[in-house]
């Protein structure tokens, strides 16, 4: 089975975790810490959202924005210690089902 870019993603970000923020930005991210990894989540979710809403080519920056968002995600996994499988799984029992019944349940 070929390996979903997101689960490549998630295997680079780790390898550059080990390597020295001087040569890497993740790297950098990492060391600095949960609070800098989310104030750049939110900061590139913000910016989906603009994309979305005031931008002239929607499409096209929507595009740009989420993979931004997509990357900063992988990265404040990596520091949680989440592995990509573990939302997978997680992703495959909400499909089983509603997402009403889903929300009912937390």
């Amino acid at each position: 089975m070929t390996r979903h870019i997101l689960d490549i993603l998630a295997g680079t970000i780790a390898e550059k975790s080990a390597q020295s923020p001087d040569d890497s930005y993740t790297a950098q991210l990492l060391q600095a810490g949960l609070e800098r990894i989310l104030r750049k989540f939110g900061e590139e979710a913000l910016e989906v959202v603009l994309a979305a809403s005031v931008s002239e080519n929607p499409k096209a920056e929507i595009t740009t924005e989420s993979a931004d968002l997509l990357y900063h995600l992988l990265v404040l996994w990596q520091q949680a210690g989440i592995q990509p499988e573990e939302v997978w799984s997680e992703l495959a029992r909400r499909q089983s089902q509603s997402g009403l019944e889903e929300k009912a349940s937390r």
